[in-house]
């Protein structure tokens, strides 16, 4: 599945003061999702993968 990052102003709305390496508007490759939180593992900029909330995303291919 691939997604699109929806913006820092999500982000900050949901969690504040937090740094996540994310590019507005960019593509991510989701790698998969967590069974218990339904989290999309993604590679982000820093080149290591987490976890995030798939409210911060717009699917573009599933």
């Amino acid at each position: 599945m691939k997604v699109k990052y929806i913006g820092k102003e999500q982000m900050d709305y949901l969690i504040p003061d937090n740094y996540i390496a994310l590019i507005p508007g960019k593509v991510y490759e989701v790698l998969d999702i967590s069974p218990k939180s339904q989290y999309y593992r993604i590679v982000d900029e820093s080149g290591e993968d987490y976890l995030y909330p798939p409210e911060f995303f717009e699917v573009v291919e599933e």
